[in-house]
């Protein structure tokens, strides 16, 4: 073997045993990720890439973890549904630009595929966020530019800064699924993900059927968690227009460890933080929170409340369907009919959960007095509120037909106005304008206290008044009986009386002497 051949030779090795020395974040069209140890590591080190098996299975697949977390919690799968049975997987760029997985017999088993070309060859990079992305590799400079991104096909975790919803001008959902099981990622029944509607909210889903709704977006936050608010954790958003509908959080101190899981073993959707103290996740939150969390519980017009019981109630103006509420499910009714007019009126109910949004109307330029006159005009409107709390916004929000889903806080919560018939609300003097019972309440007691208070001042003046008046004729009473000498209790008598009573203040007539000077007898 010459000189150039050894050298060349070394160079290969030592550029081998160089990648293996080194974590890297990206590779290129030439180079792979076979099933051997080697990862990608994003640049911050949060992050790491390869093959794996979970829990007790022995199947492999390609997923990205946290890296210095000693339990290995997996946040994405590549091949989720069809898994490798040897240890022969390769993840690798091929001739057309596009990250696949490839089996022992050549076979893909996953593949990403780019909607959009790329001008020049393309790099397969692990971002420091836990973003897989396919970009232009003489781009940098534009690293929003991705191809391809593993944060538009989430598997059962939310990270930070990954957008759950829709993309409007692709058609692209970004749905959060849970997996099988422990031991197998592949999908299961149990999603989250943002209803298409015109007025989107979040949902979860077992299968087919809803089985807990976040409440519209009202500006701060969401109807159905007035609990939930920014925090030294983690902001969020809910983001509408016309390019995009989507929900985001992102944390406030990157040093901070934070994902949102679907456990479908539990039915649960767990917010989790990293306790560096105890090495372990610790669950920040929890959805559903309580049984009233659960989709429709109580049926068509009726609301749940948990501090009640039974946790099914009818609003005032509705009964029960069933007869002592013994089939929550079957809701509410209406004691008595609307007139589907203007003769109608509404009752202000606070507190609450709005319902589900799939019937309803928007306008985002009308206030509220705008929204109830519209309101009535449609026979069909069933109530209206003002969708909006954060005082930017004047959002006319409508209901048509039975109102679902609803739940009453013991504090937070949102007005809804229900439409009444006006015998029910004794609405004659101004229809549509009855207000919520804690407003009356809160109106007749300050009337009351007002009026006590003016009692209780004119009573003192009064008081006051008399007692000046009393003193003042008594001390002219006195003085006047001061000056007739009369009616006094001590009578006065003439110093030439006294001298001849004492025998000339005679010392043989004095018996001694006080504090006011001698006495004498007579």
């Amino acid at each position: 073997m010459d000189v150039r051949s050894f050298l060349f030779i070394s160079f290969q090795l030592l550029c081998f045993f160089y990648e293996f020395a080194y974590a890297f974040d990206t590779i290129n069209s030439s180079q792979s990720i076979s099933d051997d140890g080697r990862t990608l590591v994003s640049e911050d080190g949060t992050f790491e890439l390869g093959f794996f098996s979970p829990g007790s299975s022995k199947n492999r697949y390609v997923g990205i973890w946290y890296k210095n977390i000693p339990d290995k919690t997996v946040v994405w799968v590549a091949n989720r549904v069809n898994p490798i049975n040897d240890s022969s997987g390769v993840l690798m760029i091929n001739s057309t630009g596009s990250p696949v997985v490839v089996s022992q017999s050549k076979t893909v088993v996953w593949s990403a595929n780019s909607t959009r070309e790329a001008k020049s060859s393309v790099v397969l990079q692990l971002l420091n966020s836990g973003n897989l992305v396919l970009r232009d590799g003489q781009n940098d400079d534009d690293l929003g530019s991705y191809l391809w991104q593993s944060f538009d096909y989430p598997c059962d975790t939310l990270l930070p800064e990954m957008k759950l919803g829709w993309d409007l001008k692709t058609g692209l959902e970004r749905r959060i699924s849970s997996w099988q099981s422990p031991d197998d990622p592949s999908p299961g029944d149990f999603t989250w993900g943002v209803e298409l509607k015109d007025y989107p909210e979040m949902a979860m889903w077992k299968g087919s059927k809803k089985f807990y709704r976040s409440g519209p977006w009202n500006g701060v936050g969401f109807s159905g968690a007035p609990e939930l608010k920014p925090n030294p954790v983690f902001n969020f958003n809910f983001v509408v227009n016309e390019e995009e509908m989507y929900y985001m959080y992102w944390l406030g101190n990157k040093s901070v460890l934070s994902r949102i899981v679907l456990n479908q073993t539990i039915n649960l959707r767990q917010r989790f933080t990293w306790r560096e103290a105890t090495k372990s996740w610790s669950v920040f939150a929890a959805v559903p929170r309580d049984y009233c969390d659960n989709y429709a519980l109580c049926g068509a017009n009726g609301y749940c409340t948990i501090s009640e019981s039974p946790i099914c109630q009818c609003f005032k103006g509705f009964k029960p369907k069933s007869p002592e509420y013994t089939d929550f499910s079957q809701g509410c009714v209406r004691n008595k009919p609307l007139n589907y007019s203007k003769q109608d009126g509404f009752i202000n109910f606070d507190g609450l959960k709005l319902p589900d949004t799939t019937h309803t109307w928007v306008n985002n330029s009308m206030d509220l007095e705008d929204c109830r006159e519209k309101c009535l005009e449609n026979s069909s409107c069933m109530a209206f509120t003002n969708s909006y709390i954060n005082g930017t916004g004047r959002v006319c929000h409508m209901w048509f037909g039975d109102l679902i889903d609803i739940k009453r806080f013991t504090s937070g919560g949102q007005d809804l106005f229900i439409r009444m018939s006006a015998s029910e609300i004794g609405g004659k003097a101004e229809p549509g304008r009855k207000i919520g019972t804690k407003i009356v309440v809160a109106i007749v007691v300050a009337a009351v206290v007002v009026v006590a208070g003016l009692l209780l001042l004119g009573y003192y003046m009064y008081k006051s008044r008399t007692e000046s008046i009393e003193k003042t004729e008594g001390n002219r009473e006195a003085n006047q009986k001061n000056e007739d000498g009369k009616d006094m209790e001590l009578p006065f008598f003439a110093l030439s009386t006294n001298a001849n009573a004492t025998n000339d203040f005679s010392i043989n007539n004095k018996p001694g002497e006080g504090g006011f000077g001698p006495v004498y007898k007579k």
